[in-house]
């Protein structure tokens, strides 16, 4: 039999790397992170976290370490020259359950990334561990790096072995270099300066973006009285004039008394970026974060947009470690994550342009957000960051709801032959297959008031509406349930919990009854046409059904997602654990 080092050799730890070895642990298996620095970046970069991020940390096991160095509801605030709000990003919804954005800092969060893989056995992070080779030998990949060797001066080689290997590198990814992908999109010449200080001498605790025509700015406040400015360079200002104190007196002068007296914690140029690569993956070997796309800084969306990614990737690989998927469930890695970075990349490069607009053009857009700010549906298009694209994915591990077709799913059902789509009245007419399921906080026999993930777990779920979901489910649909570890849901009013324990006790299988305490829940169904869903590791929505179609929506989900049957043989590849 043969051993492998680890199951997973991750590349950079980075926010992204460090998440996915931590979702890798928390579901049982090895990841070992190699970083070419001797240390963790010290410096803040990321300043947004979104609510989406903020459900994969609380399922990595680390969102109560990491709470402390966040703030919540950060609103972002677009103004004019004059100081004139434009527009005002403000959204209120805790869907997902947390509040929508938050202020971080980055650094501090990345350091309790890093320390939770000490909770797993033969997961750790290795610095000075610089890679200079991949090897996809077909049943395994190896990985080498340089490290420093035992005298000063020296440098030693070593190869590590493992069933799959994610660059999580950044832009410059060798990872991404050497799977030989295009990096497709546009590096805009615009270069930016930033500056951290200490001890925010304004006190103003949220974002305001500076779309002022003499020189576009940024204003954050963030955690732990830290307070950023980036200002945009001219093209015939020097990059090395960001050296000359005189200057960046002169940048800030603008904003604060005194910019002599500043504590400068961090100052450094960049420029931004907006690319994507063709493919995340080759082989045995993926990409992942700021390898994989490149995003402006605009809408914060980097950061979130690479944790996404470790998401995704992180619950396929350890399907298909566990010996529950076929290989082929990894494919969908870029089929469901590339479109949405894509678009999420045009809509920072869009808010970019609208950041830099000259005199001429800032005017015209000022009278725009004038009169869009005086209709409610087009001001609450920016309140309610309504103009982000949610990931929605059109195809991979979901289902069609109208024709319960795997592989696909179209956006909208109503009107289209199929199944039993036809018998469904509803006040909705999109599907939620292939979107992000809602989380409230709900309560059960033994818990109260919890928020849904804590319930229904970090695997599969099957879950209806106000009924036993083992109602319509066979012998066979009952073996697989148990297969994949899927968990049995029953949804239900408050009013009816105490009523649906005592009934589905004696159900075929166990069933969770879930009290929705706020009608989240039940508001949820009544206008999705559905009574049924299933839904994936990651909590998006893989199939959404009539009760009575379960069977059909279990099979093609197992389909769309490559799962084993209970009859095939599926024990684990030499190597990795079970």
């Amino acid at each position: 039999m043969t051993t492998y080092d680890t199951d997973v050799v991750v590349i950079g730890a980075g926010p992204v790397g460090l998440t996915l070895a931590n979702l890798i642990g928390v579901r049982g298996h090895r990841a070992t992170v190699l970083e070419a620095r001797h240390e963790l970046i010290d410096y803040p970069r990321g300043v947004g976290l979104d609510d989406e991020s903020i459900r994969s940390l609380h399922t990595a096991g680390l969102w109560e370490r990491i709470q402390p160095f966040t703030v919540p509801h950060h609103v972002v605030r677009l103004v004019n020259g004059t100081g004139q709000v434009l527009a005002t990003n403000n959204p209120r919804t805790q869907e997902f359950g947390y509040p929508r954005k938050h202020g971080f800092i980055q650094p501090l969060v990345d350091r309790e990334l890093a320390a939770g893989l000490d909770r797993f056995d033969g997961t750790g992070l290795r610095f000075g561990h610089r890679v200079v080779g991949i090897e996809d030998r077909g049943d395994h990949v190896a990985v080498t790096a340089e490290r420093p060797g035992a005298d000063d001066g020296t440098v030693e080689t070593v190869t590590l072995t493992a069933r799959y290997a994610v660059g999580c590198e950044g832009g410059s990814s060798f990872t991404r270099k050497w799977m030989g992908v295009s990096f497709e999109g546009k590096s805009p010449s615009t270069r930016w300066v930033v500056v951290d200080v200490e001890n925010d001498p304004i006190g103003t605790p949220s974002v305001y973006l500076g779309a002022d025509p003499r020189r576009p700015y940024v204003s954050i406040g963030l955690p732990q009285g830290i307070r950023r400015w980036e200002f945009m360079l001219h093209d015939d200002e020097p990059t090395d004039l960001c050296d000359d104190p005189a200057f960046m007196h002169s940048l800030l002068a603008r904003h604060v008394p005194d910019p002599s007296a500043l504590k400068v914690i961090n100052q450094r140029t960049f420029t931004h970026h907006g690319r994507v690569a063709s493919d995340f993956r080759k082989g045995r070997v993926f990409i992942a974060g700021d390898a994989a796309h490149l995003m402006p800084v605009w809408l914060g969306q980097g950061w979130n947009s690479g944790i996404r990614d470790a998401t995704n990737l992180a619950w396929k690989l350890t399907a298909v470690l566990a010996g529950d998927a076929d290989d082929a469930l990894l494919d969908t890695y870029t089929v469901e994550r590339r479109k949405h970075a894509a678009d999420m990349i045009d809509v920072n490069m869009a808010a970019g342009t609208v950041m830099k607009m000259g005199r001429f053009g800032g005017k015209v857009r000022d009278v725009a957000a004038t009169a869009l700010n005086a209709v409610p549906k087009w001001k609450s298009y920016f309140t309610e960051l309504r103009f982000k694209p949610m990931p929605r994915y059109a195809a991979g591990v979901v289902v069609d709801q109208a024709d319960l077709t795997p592989g696909r799913a179209r956006a909208g059902f109503k009107g289209r032959a199929g199944g039993l789509a036809p018998f469904i009245d509803s006040a909705g007419e999109l599907s939620p297959v292939g979107l992000q399921f809602i989380q409230p906080r709900v309560s059960t026999a033994d818990a109260t008031y919890v928020l849904l993930d804590d319930v229904t777990g970090n695997w599969w779920t099957l879950a209806t509406w106000g009924t036993d979901p083992t109602a319509f489910l066979s012998l066979a649909d009952l073996d697989l349930v148990r297969r994949h570890r899927i968990k049995l849901v029953s949804f239900m009013p408050e009013t009816q919990r105490t009523w649906a324990q005592k009934r589905y006790a004696d159900s075929p299988a166990p069933v969770t009854v879930v009290g929705d305490t706020s009608g989240a829940l039940k508001d949820w169904f009544d206008v999705h046409a559905c009574g049924l869903v299933l839904l994936r590791p990651d909590r998006f929505v893989a199939a959404a059904a009539l009760t009575r179609q379960a069977p059909q929506a279990l099979t093609a989900v197992r389909t769309a997602g490559s799962l084993f049957t209970p009859q095939t043989t599926t024990a684990p590849e030499e190597g990795v654990r079970a």
